[in-house]
C-alpha cells in the first residue's frame, strides 16, 4: 500500500499543476477558452471512470468565483447598455454562463461520488460557488437574495436514497454556523421530499442526519454570521426571522410524524428522537402532541425506551406533562440487554433523577434495589459498580431500606420472596428481601467491585456518592488501575544472571550442565 501511495501522489500533483496551468492562461486569456473545457472534461471523465475529482473540482472552483467576482457571467440583460458589448463579447459572456451551469451539475453529482474524501470536497466547492454567487449574484437587476435555489438542488443531493451521505453531511456542518444557511434550510426543508420517498430507510437517514446538523440556538443568533455579508445591506435582504423558521422547524416536525409508520425501522425511529431531543424539542409550539409517540417509543426497548425516556423528562421538567405508569416504564429498562447499548449512561443519570423524591413509596424504590441489585451479579465491572454506589444513593434517601441490609445464609437465598419477572414493581415483594446479591459481590474477582460492595458491611456515609464520576470510568481503566497495583507488588530479580534462565545457585545447576 506504500508504494501504491507513492506512485499516486505525484500523479496527483503532476495533474493539479496541469490543471492549475490552463486554468492561470484561461483566466489571463480569453483566446484560451479551449483550457476550460478540458478541465471540465477532465471532471466528467473522473466521473465516468470513477477516477480522482480533487484536483479538478478544486480548479473549477477557483476558476469560477474569479469569474464571478469580475462579473464575466452576467446575462446580457444585465450589462449597462452604455457599454455597448460588441457580438462577439456577449456570445463569450453566454458560453461562460451555459459552461457554468454544465460545473454546477457534474459537481452535484460528484456529492455522490463513492469515496467520502471526494464527496466531501464536492460539497465544499458547491458551497463556495454558491457563496460567491451570492455575493456577486448573475442578476444584478433584482434585489439580491441568497440563492436558495442552489441550496435546494444540494439538499437534493444530500438526501440522497442510494447511499449514506455522511461526508457531505459532515462537511455542510461546517456552514451551518451561517444564519442565511440555516434559515434558508430549514425553509426547504419542509417541502424537499415526500411521504412515498421517506420510507426509503437510506433517505430516511439523511433527512435526519441533515436535520441534526442544522442547530437553531441563542449563540448562532449572537454571532449573526452570513455566508453572503453583501445580501445584508442589499434591498430585499433576508435576514434571519426565528418567527419563520420556528413555523418550519413544526413544520418538519409534523411530516416526519405523519410519515411515521409502525414498522419503522430501529434505526430510523432511534434518529428520529435524537433529532427530536437536541434539535426540535425546544421549538415546537405543542410539546404535549408527543405524548403518543414518546409512550409508544418507552415500549421497544433497547436505545430507543432510553432516548424516550430522556424526552419524557424534559417534559415533566420543562412543560409540567403528567406521564402515567412512568415508574413502571422505568423500572421495565432495567433488563440484562442494557448493558450492551449505547445509551445505558443516561438512563443511570435519568433513574437517578427519577428516583431522586423522598416521598416516593419505600416499596417502590425497594423494587428498583433489588432489580439493581439482581443485574449487578451479570453486569460488567463499570456498570456492576455504578449498579453498587446507585443503590447506596436510594438506601441512603430512604432509610427505612436500611431493613435490606443483613448478611443472609446459603440456605436462605433460595427463599427470597422477590419476584424478579414480576412487572409492576410495588407487587414484587422487593421490601420483604436482603441484598445478598451484594453481600455475594464483596467476594468479586475485581477488587475495585469488591470494594464497592462492601458499603453494607461498614457504616453509611452523611453524603451521598456522586455518580457523575462513576458514569465517565471504562472497563479499560478499571483494569489498568488494577494492573498498576499488583505490578507495585513484586520485585525485580537483582542478581545478574549468569546462564540461560536459570537464577543463581540452582539446583539444576549443580546436576547438570547446559551447553
Amino acid at each position: 500500500m506504500a508504494s501504491v501511495d507513492k506512485n499516486i501522489n505525484p500523479l496527483k500533483n503532476k495533474i493539479s499543476k496541469e490543471l492549475r496551468s490552463k486554468a492561470n492562461d484561461f483566466l489571463n486569456n480569453k483566446a484560451k477558452a479551449n483550457n476550460l473545457l478540458d478541465i471540465i472534461q477532465y471532471l466528467e471523465k473522473g466521473l465516468k471512470e470513477k477516477q480522482s475529482l480533487t484536483p479538478a473540482l478544486l480548479t473549477l472552483e477557483v476558476v469560477f468565483i474569479e469569474l464571478l467576482r469580475r462579473r464575466d457571467l452576467l446575462h446580457e440583460k444585465d450589462v449597462n447598455v452604455e457599454e455597448n458589448p460588441s457580438e462577439a463579447e456577449t456570445k463569450y459572456r453566454n458560453w461562460l454562463t451555459e459552461r457554468y451551469e454544465e460545473t454546477w451539475c457534474l459537481m452535484l453529482s460528484a456529492i455522490d461520488c463513492e469515496k467520502p474524501q471526494e464527496s466531501a470536497q464536492a460539497l465544499v466547492s458547491c458551497m463556495k460557488l454558491m457563496a460567491a454567487e451570492g455575493k456577486h449574484p448573475l442578476n444584478t437587476l433584482e434585489s439580491l437574495k441568497f440563492p436558495r435555489l442552489r441550496l435546494r438542488r444540494i439538499l437534493e443531493k444530500l438526501i440522497s436514497a442510494q447511499r449514506p451521505q455522511t461526508a457531505a453531511i459532515q462537511s455542510f456542518k461546517e456552514y451551518a454556523e451561517y444564519l442565511d444557511v440555516v434559515q434558508n434550510c430549514w425553509h426547504t426543508l419542509p417541502n424537499l421530499v415526500k411521504k412515498p420517498a421517506f420510507k426509503k430507510e437510506t433517505l430516511a437517514l439523511n433527512y435526519l442526519e441533515l436535520i441534526h446538523s442544522l442547530p437553531v440556538t441563542e449563540n448562532l443568533q449572537e454571532q449573526n454570521k452570513l455566508l453572503c455579508p453583501l445580501a445584508e445591506s442589499a434591498p430585499g435582504s433576508e435576514l434571519f426571522d426565528y418567527t419563520s423558521t420556528r413555523k418550519c422547524i413544526n413544520k418538519v416536525w409534523n411530516n416526519l410524524m405523519v410519515w411515521l409508520d409502525t414498522e419503522v425501522p430501529e434505526n430510523v425511529h432511534k434518529q428520529m428522537l435524537i433529532v427530536l431531543l437536541e434539535r426540535i424539542l425546544t421549538h415546537l409550539e405543542k410539546p404535549v402532541m408527543l405524548t403518543d409517540f414518546l409512550m409508544d417509543s418507552l415500549d421497544c426497548g433497547g436505545a430507543v425506551s432510553l432516548l424516550a425516556l430522556q424526552g419524557v423528562f424534559t417534559l415533566i421538567q420543562k412543560h409540567n406533562i403528567t406521564y402515567p405508569n412512568i415508574y413502571e416504564k422505568l423500572y421495565s429498562m432495567f433488563e440484562p440487554e442494557i448493558f450492551h447499548t449505547k445509551f445505558k449512561a443516561r438512563l443511570f443519570y435519568l433513574a437517578d433523577i427519577f428516583l431522586s423524591s423522598t416521598h416516593l413509596p419505600e416499596n417502590l424504590v425497594a423494587a428498583f434495589v433489588k432489580r439493581l441489585a439482581r443485574l449487578s451479579l451479570i453486569a460488567p465491572p463499570q456498570d456492576a459498580i455504578i449498579i453498587l454506589y446507585f443503590i447506596g444513593n436510594l438506601i441512603l434517601r430512604h432509610s427505612g431500606l436500611k431493613s435490606l441490609i443483613c448478611a443472609q445464609q446459603p440456605q436462605e437465598v433460595a427463599e427470597d420472596p422477590f419476584i424478579m419477572e414480576e412487572r409492576e414493581p410495588t407487587k414484587s415483594n422487593a421490601i420483604k428481601s436482603s441484598l445478598w446479591e451484594v453481600v455475594a459481590l464483596q467476594k468479586h474477582a475485581i477488587p475495585s467491585v469488591a470494594t464497592a460492595a462492601r458499603f453494607i458491611a461498614q457504616p453509611l456515609p452523611n453524603k451521598e456518592w456522586d455518580l457523575s464520576t462513576v458514569l465517565e470510568v471504562k472497563e479499560d481503566d478499571i483494569f489498568d488501575q488494577e494492573i498498576t497495583k499488583k505490578s507495585k507488588q513484586y520485585a525485580l530479580a537483582f542478581e545478574r544472571p549468569q546462564t540461560v534462565f536459570l537464577p543463581k545457585n540452582d539446583k539444576f545447576q549443580q546436576h547438570w550442565c547446559l551447553v
